[in-house]
C-alpha cells in the first residue's frame, strides 16, 4: 500500500538517491534496445576516423584511396560478414558501465540542481539557467564516467584495427584492469578534459533543449504532458545535441583512441587534433557521419527521457503527489 502523503507535499521533496537511481536506470535500460545505436556508433567511428582505409577488418588496405563504405547499410553488412554478428555488440559491457556511472551522475545532478533552483528562486529556470545546470551536471558526470568511456571507445574500435594491433579486451573489467596494469591508472582518465568538454556541450544542448522544448510545447496549448510531447521534445533535443557535440566528440574520440608510436603520441592534445582535422580534412569534416550519429543520438535521447519521465510519474503516483515537477 502506498504511504499516506498529503496532496500538498512539495513535488521537489524527492530523495536525492531516487533521482540518481532513475537517471542510471533510464540509461541502463536503453542498452537493451541499443543494437542499432551500437552499429551506428561503430559506423560513426569508421567515418570520423577518416573516410578512407581505416578498417582493415573490412578487407581494405591501409593507405588506399578507396572509401571503406558506400552507405550505413554497407557498413553493417561488412561488419557482420567480416567480424560476425557479435561485433555489433562490441563494447556492450563498457556501455552498461558507462550508463551506470556517467548517466546516473549527470541526470541525478541535473535533477537535483534543477529542483534546488526552483526551490530557491520560486520560478522555473530560464534557458540560460538550464544550460548552466546542464554544463555542471555534464562536467561532474564526465569525470566519473571517463574510465568507462575510454574502454567503450577502445572496445568499439578494436575491430577496425589490424589484427596485430587489436587489444582484444574480453569485457569492460578486463579492459579496466589491463589499462591500469599495462599503461598506468592515470591512463583511465586519458582524454578527461575533452570528455568533460564534450559532456558540458552535450548536456547543455540535450538537457536544456529538452526542458525548453517541452516547456514551449506545453505553453503552446497544442500538447499535453504525455509521451507525445516527450517524444517531440526529445527529438528536437537530439538534433541540437548532434549538431553541437559532433566536433567535440570527434576530437575526444581520436584523442582517446590514439596510439603511442616509438614513445611519441599521435597528438599532443585536443587543439592539435582540431588543427590537424581542419588542415587535412576540412571544416565540414567535423560533422562527418552526421546521419549515423543522429540515428544513434535521436533514439537514445527519446528513450532516455521517456523512461525517465515514466519513472518519475510512477514514483509520484505511488506517493500520491499530483504536482509532478517538469524536467
Amino acid at each position: 500500500m502506498a504511504p499516506s502523503t498529503s496532496k500538498n507535499t512539495p513535488a521537489h521533496a524527492v530523495p536525492k538517491a531516487i533521482k540518481f537511481v532513475f537517471g542510471g536506470g533510464a540509461g541502463v535500460i536503453i542498452n537493451y534496445f541499443d543494437i542499432m545505436m551500437q552499429t551506428n556508433y561503430k559506423l560513426f567511428d569508421y567515418v570520423q576516423n577518416g573516410s578512407y582505409t581505416i578498417c582493415p577488418a573490412l578487407g581494405l588496405g591501409v593507405g588506399e584511396k578507396t572509401k571503406a563504405y558506400k552507405s550505413s547499410l554497407d557498413v553493417i553488412v561488412k561488419i557482420v560478414r567480416h567480424e560476425g554478428v557479435t561485433a555489433l555488440y562490441n563494447g556492450l559491457s563498457a556501455g552498461l558501465l558507462r550508463q551506470a556511472t556517467y548517466t546516473t551522475t549527470r541526470l541525478g545532478v541535473y535533477s537535483t540542481l534543477f529542483e534546488k533552483f526552483v526551490e530557491r528562486e520560486g520560478r522555473q529556470p530560464t534557458f540560460l539557467n538550464k544550460c548552466a545546470i546542464g554544463i555542471t551536471a555534464g562536467a561532474v558526470g564526465a569525470f566519473v564516467g571517463t574510465p568507462a568511456e575510454l574502454t567503450l571507445i577502445r572496445m568499439t574500435a578494436d575491430g577496425s584495427l589490424p589484427a596485430a594491433e587489436r587489444r582484444g579486451y574480453t569485457n569492460v573489467f578486463n579492459a579496466l584492469g589491463r589499462i591500469a596494469r599495462e599503461e598506468g591508472v592515470i591512463t583511465l582518465w586519458r582524454g578527461c578534459l575533452p570528455t568533460i568538454g564534450r559532456a558540458m556541450v552535450v548536456n547543455a544542448a540535450q538537457l536544456a533543449t529538452y526542458s525548453q522544448a517541452k516547456q514551449t510545447l506545453l505553453n503552446s496549448g497544442y500538447f499535453k504532458d504525455n509521451i507525445g510531447c516527450h517524444f517531440v521534445s526529445s527529438m528536437i533535443s537530439g538534433l541540437a545535441t548532434t549538431a553541437a557535440s559532433m566536433p567535440v566528440d570527434i576530437i575526444k574520440t581520436r584523442l582517446q583512441n590514439m596510439k603511442v608510436i616509438d614513445g611519441k603520441p599521435e597528438f599532443t592534445g585536443a587543439s592539435d587534433v582540431f588543427l590537424k582535422v581542419l588542415r587535412n580534412e576540412g571544416f565540414f569534416s567535423l560533422w562527418k557521419g552526421f546521419t549515423p550519429y543522429y540515428a544513434r543520438i535521436g533514439p537514445h535521447t527519446v528513450l532516455t527521457f521517456i523512461f525517465l519521465e515514466q519513472m518519475n510519474r510512477a514514483y509520484f503516483k505511488y506517493r500520491g503527489i499530483d504536482n509532478v515537477p517538469q524536467l
